[in-house]
């Protein structure tokens, strides 16, 4: 009969495996350096995992889990707020109307509990971006950002039919320099040993954007220098004295 594994032993394995992974990469990682960091034998590492791959691939399956729930509770909260509220329209930017501020809210909130749940698994997305190469985890992070990509340039496309951004700026380079910024502050996370104040970054993200994409008849136009000149004198007003003189010249002195 099996012997049933233990599950604080599985815990402190999965724990000492994406470290090794984080720091050798998924290929460079081995069993027996993972199971000793826990104080496991080689052999009880197979009572929980049938190759290291396959442990990486739990563990990355409850990542995307995770973050897909947040993808989709995004989702929904977005639909009912224009479901609820209607159309963020151009004046609303302007005015910094209610519904407009209930709409970034929503949206920095978001953000937080996505940045939250990178820094809880900064490691496997240090893994997916650069220590899977060879694997078949290889493609996965990317084919993540590129629908990604998609659903963040529809959501700047809804924003643009009711002018509440701005129109001259193609909804895949906003969607792209969204998504971007997530991935660069992953790869950042993985290298900090101290949490950052993500409030912080969540607010500075959505300030940058707000900013940037605020609607064209919003942004004031750049104030040239002041350039003073001499004011300029018509032709006429210039020769006028030169005939003055002349007339004074060809009049006749009483008396003379």
């Amino acid at each position: 009969m099996a012997r049933p594994a233990d599950p604080h032993a599985r815990a402190a394995l999965i724990a000492a495996a994406r470290v090794e992974f984080m720091k050798k990469g998924l290929k460079g990682a081995r069993i027996e350096d993972i199971t000793a960091a826990c104080g496991l034998s080689k052999g009880a590492f197979y009572l929980h995992a049938t190759s290291k791959e396959a442990l990486f691939g739990e563990v990355l399956g409850e990542f995307m889990s995770a973050l897909q729930g947040l993808i989709d509770q995004r989702r929904e909260e977005t639909e009912r707020f224009f479901a609820e509220q209607g159309a963020v329209e151009a004046s609303d930017v302007s005015e910094r109307s209610e519904r407009y501020e209930r709409l970034l809210a929503m949206s920095a909130e978001g953000d937080l509990r996505t940045l939250e749940l990178m820094w809880s698994y900064r490691d496997v997305m240090q893994v997916l971006m650069r220590g899977c190469q060879g694997t078949d985890f290889e493609s996965l992070v990317w084919g993540f950002v590129d629908r990604e990509v998609s659903r963040v340039a529809q959501e700047f496309r809804r924003l643009q039919s009711g002018r509440a951004l701005r129109t001259d700026v193609p909804s895949e380079v906003i969607g792209s320099l969204i998504v971007g910024t997530y991935v660069l502050l992953a790869q950042r996370m993985s290298q900090m040993q101290e949490k950052p104040d993500l409030a912080a970054w969540a607010n500075s993200i959505h300030l940058l954007i707000r900013e940037g994409c605020v609607p064209r008849c919003d942004v004031a136009a750049p104030v040239e220098p002041s350039r003073e000149s001499p004011p300029k004198t018509s032709t006429s007003s210039r020769r006028a004295p030169s005939r003055a003189l002349s007339r004074t010249r060809s009049t006749p002195r009483s008396g003379s």
